[in-house]
């Protein structure tokens, strides 16, 4: 038995929302792995394409809490990382200025011997 025109149009109306949800969310996806090599804000895209496909799938909602959480481990590395690189640097001792006893040298003079007045 075929089924009712009316029972495929709803049909394609509930399907279409996830449809849409699954394309948009994966391309933000996608894009954000794309960001991670190339020029942008990767690791935001990626959370905004979980987002968006957790709307309709408990798994990107899971990878999403997977993926705060590496963002917010990768945060507090890098704060960690750059407060001991400035403790670092603070600690070194100045190098010794250059001894000033000797004047700066000349610049050398051009001994060319072409003549090109002739």
């Amino acid at each position: 038995m075929a089924p009712k025109p009316l029972d495929v149009l709803k049909f394609i109306g509930r399907s279409s929302k996830r449809i849409a949800v699954s394309l948009v969310g994966g391309l933000f996806v996608l894009g954000g792995i794309a960001m991670l090599v190339l020029p942008g804000p990767g690791i935001i895209v990626i959370v905004i394409g979980f987002a968006i496909l957790g709307t309709e799938y408990t798994w990107a909602a899971a990878a999403l809490e997977r993926t705060k959480s590496a963002a917010e481990t990768a945060g507090r590395m890098a704060k960690g990382g750059a407060s001991r690189v400035a403790r670092t640097v603070t600690r070194r001792p100045a190098p010794d200025p250059a001894p000033m006893d000797e004047p700066p040298a000349a610049p050398a003079a051009d001994l060319s011997t072409e003549d090109n007045d002739r």
